[in-house]
């Protein structure tokens, strides 16, 4: 193949409708405003029914992106699978389901729910919760803790009280004196259980000890403990509020012990394999559980197909199949896939269809820069300067007709509510930008430039009193898909989503696609 493709992901950087605290038009950017005003480009949408979620009000997210982006095709996605699975009853009819509630009825045991409490549809959705609590008291089973961790990141950022007030309203319509069901435990979700790609597994660890073992400072409610919190320090988000346990006379209302049922109702699996990796190793070493309880352990889905990552879970994952990967390695066509460790997953993972493993160890080459143990707003300009080193490297070789990389500068930053250190992160993508064109003249690489969802585009939102305030979530807008190639290609008039760019990257190669593939792009 003559032709070779760079295709750069910039995270988490879209187009405001609003320009409320769009961190994107602010920064000083001029390699992207050179690139929109004088080389092809469109606008992609990068949520809701264009990544397989239910509506178009369900903010995009980067699994759902790069599951898009990898292959081509629109597939039923997380909250939208767990949907039609609730809906259809088939979630209640899986043996697991019915092993998970037995085992409580046998052995007259609580079943535990843990996971976000929050409608945001990225990681989880309260009314799933709501579901299957309704749906174990009607089973028979006596008993339920529920262990939530707070969110502020998919939706509001202190809007944790709220989604407490729903929670506790159904649990005191569902409790009775066949059925006690309660809020055991909790914390932000970027201080306990939620870690990802092995980041930081003490925040694993303050999990276990929290939901597990009932170890923390003690609260009469979950309630109590935000405002505590919130009152002593000042200024804090629901995702960095501290750890909880609500107890009685000094004990834990809810401790996970021998005999229970556990199910993590989250639905995406970057965030949930850690602790599911903690409940299901009998090996596991990465800290030191104590005494581990033999419980009955699910997640809402499988989180790994490769790993079998947790081996229970109540709902399929969608069957991704004809990928991109899959079609260059076909074709023997090399490929080179870099980002630092918050966003690995997405270029390899996340990319070839929920596959851990390699479709070839000859044609693929993977590289993981190891990411800042810091809050991202401290070092907005994470490790693109590394990444951007390690590509113009890949570049030069001459070994790769294919490379993709992942910024994730705009997504990771802009989820801190900062928007001076956002405008920081988008600024050093575009400096890194600048260093890759000058090296693709040189090397001959045609340059596709998109993102995967919107967050540094949109840091501030109007609450329901038209009141100012931080936004941490990610947003519903368009994101660029943009060429810098010495060809001449132009773009179609349509309305295109990000299951369009791998077709657009295989018409670029000159490869036939797969007939389950969306449309090219390029006329």
């Amino acid at each position: 193949m003559s032709e070779k493709v760079l295709l750069v992901v910039m995270d988490g950087v879209g187009f405001s409708k609003t320009g409320l605290g769009d961190a994107v038009t602010i920064a000083n950017t001029p390699v992207l405003n050179k690139l929109l005003a004088e080389y092809p480009n469109t606008r992609l949408k990068a949520h809701g029914s264009a990544v397989g979620l239910p509506t178009d009000d369900d903010m995009g997210n980067s699994e759902v992106g790069h599951n898009a982006l990898g292959c081509g095709q629109i597939y039923s996605q997380g909250a939208k699978l767990v949907n039609e699975s609730i809906a259809s009853g088939k979630i209640y009819e899986s043996g697991v389901w019915k092993e998970l509630t037995g085992n409580c009825i046998s052995k007259n045991t609580a079943i535990h729910f843990i996971g976000l409490l929050s409608d945001g549809n990225v990681h989880s959705n309260i009314s799933h919760l709501f579901a299957m609590l309704e749906k174990v008291k009607e089973s028979g089973v006596k008993k339920a803790h529920v262990h939530i961790l707070l969110d502020g990141r998919d939706v509001p950022a202190t809007s944790a009280l709220i989604y407490v007030e729903q929670l506790e309203k159904k649990l005191a319509e569902l409790n009775d004196g066949s059925f006690s069901a309660d809020i055991a435990s909790g914390g932000g979700r970027m201080k306990i259980t939620m870690d990802r790609y092995q980041a930081d597994w003490n925040m694993v660890k303050l999990g276990w000890d929290t939901h597990v073992k009932g170890i923390g400072r003690q609260f009469a409610s979950a309630a109590e403990a935000i405002e505590t919190y919130r009152a002593e320090i000042p200024g804090v988000i629901d995702q960095d509020l501290p750890a909880f346990v609500i107890a009685r006379d000094g004990q834990p209302l809810g401790r996970i012990v021998e005999g229970d049922s556990v199910v993590l109702f989250n639905f995406r699996g970057d965030r949930a394999l850690e602790l599911s990796m903690a409940f299901d190793y009998e090996d596991f070493d990465k800290f030191d559980r104590g005494p581990k309880p033999d419980v009955i352990y699910a997640g809402m889905l499988q989180y790994d197909g490769d790993l079998k990552l947790p081996e229970k879970y109540l709902v399929n994952p969608p069957e991704i199949k004809d990928t991109l990967s899959e079609l260059l390695v076909s074709k023997g066509m090399t490929q080179f896939a870099i980002s630092e460790t918050q966003k690995y997953g997405h270029v390899t993972y996340f990319w070839n269809g929920n596959r851990s493993d390699k479709f070839s160890e000859e044609l693929e080459t993977y590289m993981e820069i190891p990411s800042d143990r810091v809050t991202f707003d401290q070092r907005p300009w994470m490790k693109s300067a590394e990444i951007t080193d390690a590509v113009i490297e890949a570049m030069e070789s001459g070994k790769y007709d294919f490379i993709r990389l992942n910024y994730p500068n705009g997504d990771m930053v802009g989820h801190t509510g900062n928007l001076d250190a956002t405008i920081t992160a988008v600024e050093s993508v575009d400096l890194g930008i600048a260093r890759l064109l000058k090296v693709a003249d040189e090397t001959g690489y045609t340059v596709l430039i998109t993102a995967d969802h919107g967050n540094a585009d949109e840091m501030l939102e109007k609450n329901k009193k038209g009141e100012i305030q931080v936004r941490t979530a990610h947003s519903l807008n368009p994101v660029p898909f943009i060429i810098y190639s010495k060809n001449k290609y132009e773009i179609k008039d349509g309305n295109f989503g990000l299951a369009n760019v791998a077709p657009t990257i295989a018409d670029i190669f000159g490869i036939k696609p797969y007939d389950s593939w969306e449309e090219s792009m390029i006329k």
